[in-house]
């Protein structure tokens, strides 16, 4: 049983006075140290419980997290169909009709990588800084909603171009936080399943969404003296509204962090906490690490810059994506079959990669999961390189769309990495996905429509820059696995714990 007192210091140290908040807001920099301070005083509550009570409660909270969270999914859907119109608007006419040549849709495509680099990372510190998710991603939401609807009225390359440049000024914030929010709640063997869930919805996103776009440029063609692709990006007003509206309701169903959140009960508070302590997040002073030491630590770690040029390359692999409708166009079927063929090989991605990504939290491994997927890619390109076949280049479009497997186990590696400053993970995070966006840039010049319809010379390149990438990472792997022979060494040798760089049982997840 929980003594009174227990709960009512905890309910002082979680809502403290005003005059408290009054003193941190004259810092330049607060830190996270409402969850050190948190942390240190509510273990108490959760380790005074039964075994099985605290099993009972962590199952329901994980569950009441899980559900709150669910939502992210949903986001994620609206920030890709957002992001990827364009891809099926070409298929209907959008280059013709804004007198686009040469590589200026290659250049339409690529610009919004621009924001990404330049905005994830202060976006990131940002809401580390505030620590508050749950109104930062929403306000994200809103304005990109309002520059997706906005894109609807753009008349030429200039304005479209522009366009593409502030959706992806708006959008930079949503995939970094939406990361460093998993990891904020999840232990490093409940990520990869979580990462999944809701990132799923940017992998059926990318079937469904042909879906959409195919019922959009059959019956909208001609209407009202406009092309299909121009009354699909009138539609842009309904999407745009739509995640605006939904970005209203995440205000009040997204959690903050487990210090901050306000329904959670003070048991679950303290338990949210605890448990990721007991996970190897670190010790109490990890978490008084200050936004801008943070920085210092995240530039200063070379396995982050390492992930960067891996993930780099990785993403001139995943070019493809981008441009999977134009793929599917080299079957010969009319626009409509193209789009709808579009659709099953994303829906085959999203159920294997929520088998693999549990399989992956089970196992506490991750690298051969992400070989194993970029090798299915790797096949798929293979025969795409080697024939003109339809079924089999069908079947290779399969295989490559269960890259969406490495690339969602590779993200819950990337936090598990960093898992155990906040402060540092979360710059960490921001750096690897803002530099990754230059592979999406380079990537989107690799797919000319004078390379059709074989793209032979396409295949290649994503052929070469997924070796490179699985060669990198599997030195990442390897040294990982050094440190956790390291890091065992150093507790069999330790004379006292207190003296031990690394919390005990700490491993980095290989």
């Amino acid at each position: 049983m929980i003594h009174v007192s227990s709960l009512l210091q905890c309910i002082l140290h979680y809502y403290p006075s005003p005059a408290l908040h009054k003193e941190e807001a004259c810092q330049p920099f607060p830190t996270m140290s409402a969850l050190s301070d948190a942390k240190s005083e509510t273990i108490h509550v959760s380790s005074g419980l039964p075994s099985h009570a605290r099993d009972v409660l962590e199952k329901r909270l994980v569950r009441k997290i899980d559900l709150r969270l669910s939502v992210v999914l949903l986001l994620y859907a609206l920030n890709y169909i957002d992001k990827a119109n364009i891809s099926s608007a070409r298929l209907g006419g959008f280059e013709k009709d804004l007198h686009l040549h040469g590589s200026q849709f290659a250049t339409t495509l690529s610009i919004i990588y621009v924001g990404f680099i330049i905005m994830q990372v202060p976006a990131n510190m940002l809401l580390h800084w505030l620590e508050r998710p749950a109104i930062l991603i929403p306000c994200s939401m809103v304005t990109w909603g309002i520059v997706s609807t906005l894109t609807g009225i753009t008349q030429n390359y200039t304005e479209v171009l522009l366009a593409r440049l502030l959706l992806g000024f708006s959008e930079a914030p949503f995939f970094p936080g939406a990361i460093f929010l998993l990891s904020g709640w999840y232990k490093r063997d409940e990520l990869a399943v979580r990462t999944t869930l809701i990132t799923c919805g940017a992998v059926l996103s990318a079937g469904f969404g042909s879906l959409f776009a195919s019922g959009i440029l059959t019956g909208m063609q001609g209407k009202l003296g406009q092309s299909a692709w121009r009354r699909e990006a009138w539609l842009f007003f309904i999407e745009g509204g739509t995640t605006v509206i939904v970005a209203i309701c995440a205000m009040f169903i997204l959690p903050n962090f487990p210090h901050n959140t306000k329904w959670l009960t003070p048991e679950e508070r303290s338990l949210a906490i605890s448990r990721l302590v007991d996970d190897g997040y670190g010790r109490i002073d990890h978490g008084k690490r200050t936004t801008m030491q943070g920085l210092w630590d995240a530039l200063s770690d070379w396995k982050v810059w390492w992930f960067s040029v891996a993930l780099v390359v990785d993403y001139m692999g995943l070019s493809f994506v981008n441009y999977f409708p134009t793929i599917v166009s080299t079957l010969h079927y009319d626009m409509t079959v193209t789009l709808l063929l579009a659709t099953p090989p994303w829906v085959l991605a999203a159920i294997v990669a929520f088998s693999l990504s549990k399989y992956s939290d089970r196992t506490k491994k991750r690298f051969v999961y992400i070989c194993a997927s970029n090798a299915f890619a790797v096949l798929g390109f293979t025969i795409s390189i080697s024939t003109m076949n339809m079924v089999a280049r069908y079947i290779s479009l399969f295989l490559m769309a269960q890259i969406a497997t490495g690339q969602i186990i590779l993200w819950a590696w990337v936090n598990n990495t960093f898992a155990r400053e906040p402060a540092k993970r979360a710059v960490a995070i921001a750096v690897i996905s803002g530099m990754s966006a230059i592979g999406n840039i380079a990537g989107s010049f690799l797919w000319p429509l004078s390379w059709g319809p074989t793209y032979r010379y396409s295949y290649a390149i994503s052929f070469a820059a997924l070796g490179v990438s699985t060669t990198m990472l599997g030195f990442m792997h390897l040294h990982l696995k050094r440190l956790n022979e390291q890091i065992e060494r150093n507790e069999q040798n330790a004379k006292d714990i207190n003296d031990l760089e690394d919390p005990v049982g700490f491993k980095y997840l290989l």
